[in-house]
């Protein structure tokens, strides 16, 4: 575990579950105490890493995952985002799934909302990019401007949005579930393999936090094989 692993742990010690709470058998392992049983329930692995409905950008099949919870009013995201797309893009080998957690008001709900069902139009990527590339709050009118301009059919977007309701709103239950299990306190926050890594990082610490993820999933394969 290198300096910087040690001082996430260090810095979110106080937090329930730890600052780099593990992945494992199926549920994340805390710092102290014992899970919740509804917790265990929205933190299994596949439900985190791997949840079908959820949009994944990046390399599908890579080694890493990196999962990001984040508000498109957020301006920790917004300005977090390019970094982040720019390591993604370096390194080759990252899956980067975006979960919608929007919790800094009612306009945040309706682009995460327009975003998810962009989907149906194969667009969510570039509905995220247009939304979490704006250097100010949006509000429902620059909304509809961006997804415009962004190429999206806003037609089908009104039509998908309203046959897909039910859908779109069970993932915003599921990412904040997980969110709260967790013991995020606010966006963006973060799983990087299978280290739980709240709050914003550079680009070089991405990078090192990526590695130590590689170091860490390396050990557990050795262990298997032995």
């Amino acid at each position: 575990m290198n300096h910087l692993t040690k001082s996430l742990l260090t810095n979110a010690g106080a937090t329930r579950r730890g600052a780099l709470g593990l992945l494992g058998a199926g549920i994340a392992l805390l710092a102290a105490g014992g899970a919740r049983a509804e917790d265990d329930n929205v933190l299994t692995e596949a439900q985190v890493l791997r949840d079908p409905d959820i949009p994944v950008i990046g390399n599908p099949k890579g080694d890493i995952t990196i999962v990001e919870w984040f508000d498109y009013n957020c301006p920790y995201c917004r300005k977090l985002a390019p970094e982040l797309r720019q390591v993604v893009q370096d390194d080759g080998k990252v899956r980067l799934v975006l979960k919608d957690w929007p919790i800094l008001g009612p306009v945040s709900k309706v682009a995460s909302r327009m975003a998810l069902a962009a989907k149906y139009q194969d667009k969510f990527e570039a509905a995220h990019e247009a939304m979490i590339s704006v250097n100010s709050r949006i509000t429902e009118p620059r909304i509809a401007e961006l997804l415009s301009g962004a190429g999206l059919d806003m037609d089908r977007l009104k039509k998908d949005l309203d046959a897909n309701a039910k859908a779109i709103d069970a993932i915003l239950a599921r990412n904040n579930e997980q969110a709260l299990a967790f013991g995020f306190n606010g966006t963006p926050s973060f799983i990087v393999g299978k280290y739980r890594v709240p709050g914003v990082l550079s680009m070089d610490q991405f990078e090192q936090v990526i590695a130590d993820a590689r170091k860490a999933n390396m050990g557990r394969n050795n262990e298997k094989n032995l």
